[in-house]
């Protein structure tokens, strides 16, 4: 038997754009249901939000989306949690950085992407949908 995780993200109303956005930075496919596309809209104003989503990149890159309802409670938190993304070599992980971190796409940078004691890269960055990204170039364990 194999078990995976999936990073689940929760938004509300921009699951969609968030998506997309990680689309654009990550590459992969997008996938997303709304809705209208279940019969499950509780008010027609969210029939277009996403019910499900997803981006898939072959090189392993996965995360999935939703717009939560209106009839329940949601709150984005603060450093409630934080994406990682770890890659095999430096030209990878800053050609990411780039792209995520980009003050064009609302980005706000919390710790620049440089050298840090336990990788020859390592950054974290918080995007216009408030979530927080911690990117970094994978090292041995050092022990």
């Amino acid at each position: 038997m194999a078990v995976t995780t999936t990073t689940h993200l929760n938004f509300r109303g921009d699951a969609r754009a968030a998506l997309e956005h990680y689309r654009d930075v990550f590459g992969g496919q997008l996938a997303v249901a709304t809705y209208a596309d279940a019969g499950a809209a509780e008010d027609p104003a969210q029939a277009d939000q996403v019910i499900w989503g997803e981006v898939r990149s072959a090189d392993g890159f996965h995360v999935m989306a939703f717009d939560v309802p209106a009839s329940r409670p949601w709150d984005a938190g603060t450093d409630a949690f934080y994406v990682s993304v770890r890659g095999e070599g430096t030209e990878e992980v800053a050609a990411l950085w780039k792209r995520l971190a980009a003050e064009a796409a609302g980005a706000t940078v919390v710790v620049p992407l440089a050298p840090s004691g336990w990788a020859p890269l390592y950054g974290m960055v918080r995007d216009r949908f408030g979530v927080t990204w911690v990117l970094d170039v994978a090292a041995p364990y050092a022990g």
